[in-house]
């Protein structure tokens, strides 16, 4: 298969209408498992984009903020740990330092699952 320039690529995306621009993205992230990194929302000429533009802003894009580390300190550092791969020091001060955010910018399910990890560790945390 013939390489194809930048040229050629937005050549292609341009005929492609919202939709399924967004499906090609959720399938480039899938098979190369990144995130695409939140942009404008594209101004198109005429009355439909306004609907498809108002669709794109929902929040996908979470925090996870560490409010306070409970009776078992060390187990929340070592969670902390996991999730962030910082180190003890690191992972301390951030505990002894709440609230701060322990992750950001993350997926909804990633900061629903470290949120968890954290609670069953018996620390207090907010998504936000």
């Amino acid at each position: 298969m013939a390489k194809l320039s930048q040229e050629d690529l937005l050549a292609q995306f341009e005929e492609m209408t919202l939709i399924e621009l967004s499906e090609f993205v959720k399938a480039f992230e899938d098979k190369f498992d990144v995130t695409a990194a939140a942009a404008a929302p594209v101004v198109v000429a005429g009355g439909a984009a306004g609907g498809a533009a108002e669709a794109v802003e929902e929040q996908d894009e979470f925090d996870v903020v560490l409010t306070g580390a409970g009776d078992k300190k060390i187990q929340v550092i070592k969670v902390v740990r996991e999730l962030t791969s910082l180190g003890l020091k690191e992972a301390k001060d951030l505990v002894d330092g709440t609230p701060k955010p322990v992750l950001e910018k993350v997926t909804k399910e990633a900061a629903e699952k470290a949120a968890e990890s954290l609670k069953a560790a018996g620390a207090a945390v907010e998504v936000k």
